[in-house]
């Protein structure tokens, strides 16, 4: 549980943005940023974002609902969204965990991910479904 990035304190109800603001949402973090983590699975390594996660029921898109896309590949179990105008990737529902979100803390408002430090790398090249 982490309750502040940099000078930044983690609200209870946390609003995030992608980067041109049309994408607005509020996550439930009572606990703080929960299993912060990097993935190196093929999208993961092409965003390169750091991610935490919340339940289902975690997120709340206040606006910009119509401007979210959705971005699916391989086993099409998880769902990717991210801003059709300016192309920021925001939240997914988890192949791994599908009764949770990852979101990119790097779209918390106020928050920059860089100032976690080193930050957990999840193998999401094996990933526990594919094998047999």
């Amino acid at each position: 549980m982490i309750k502040q990035i940099g000078k930044t304190p983690i609200l209870e109800k946390h609003t995030a943005s992608c980067h041109c603001g049309k994408v607005v949402l509020e996550l439930s973090l009572p606990n703080g940023v929960e299993k912060p983590r990097r993935c190196d699975c093929s999208i993961c390594r092409r965003k390169g974002a750091i991610v935490a996660s919340v339940k289902l029921d975690g997120i709340r898109i206040l606006q910009g609902e119509e401007s979210l896309k959705l971005y699916q590949f391989n086993t099409h179990t998880a769902k990717h969204y991210f801003c059709s105008h300016c192309g920021i990737y925001t939240h997914h529902q988890r192949r791994s965990a599908p009764d949770e979100y990852g979101y990119n803390l790097g779209c918390l408002d106020g928050v920059n991910p860089y100032e976690l430090g080193d930050v957990p790398l999840m193998d999401g090249v094996n990933h526990p479904a594919d094998q047999q």
